[in-house]
């Protein structure tokens, strides 16, 4: 499991880095400074270099870091499955509901587009999804 309070010290020092080196103050510059948060968050999860796996949104890793959602290994692969169950079907958009949290992903673009905990679920309406899994 990542743990998520030194993951964000990590991604803190290496934004602070950016800043100093003047990453991110520009609209240019700013996507290469999420790219470069992207690329040490998978690494983070051990997932650097890995095509076949879902990518996450930069709407998704904010949110995992907003909410401080810890996916451990085995929740990844089991949402991976859950990804392979509904692309099988045909689906575009789905909901995955896995543990206590649930991920709404882009089947067409293998990616994740947002998660949320049991709490952020609490009122909330998912919209342009055309399956679900329960996991």
């Amino acid at each position: 499991m990542v743990d998520m309070g030194s993951f964000n010290q990590e991604i803190q020092r290496i934004q602070a880095e950016q800043i100093g080196q003047g990453i991110g103050q520009v609209q240019g510059d700013r996507k290469v400074s999420q790219q470069l948060f992207k690329d040490e968050f998978l690494k983070k999860l051990g997932l650097d270099g890995e095509s076949d796996t879902l990518k996450f949104s930069n709407h998704a890793i904010t949110r995992l870091q907003k909410r401080n959602i810890d996916i451990s290994k085995t929740q990844l692969e089991r949402i991976n499955q859950a990804f392979d169950k509904v692309a099988q079907k045909g689906a575009k958009e789905s909901l995955i509901l896995l543990d206590e949290l649930a991920f709404v992903v882009s089947v067409t673009n293998k990616t994740v587009m947002t998660a949320m905990d049991q709490q952020s679920m609490k009122d909330q309406v998912i919209t342009n999804i055309d399956s679900a899994v329960i996991g």
